[in-house]
């Protein structure tokens, strides 16, 4: 997912996420937000690989039904 496709979900624009940013930077201060960025980078990754598996799962499910269908 990137920067633009990003914005374009939420429907913001580039003053908004400058808004959001110093905020943050306001709320966390400088020296926290690189520890910041990186659990919510860590839990984008997670909850990434958890919807891959789960929709793996939900084909291989699928593929056995069809499967035992025909038998």
């Amino acid at each position: 997912m990137g920067y633009q496709h990003f914005g374009e979900i939420l429907g913001l624009g580039t003053p908004e996420l400058i808004v959001i940013l110093v905020i943050l930077l306001l709320l966390f201060g400088g020296s926290k937000l690189p520890q910041l960025a990186k659990s919510i980078g860590s839990s984008v990754k997670e909850i990434r690989k958890g919807v891959q598996d789960d929709a793996k799962d939900t084909g291989t499910q699928s593929n056995q039904a069809k499967t035992n269908e025909k038998a």
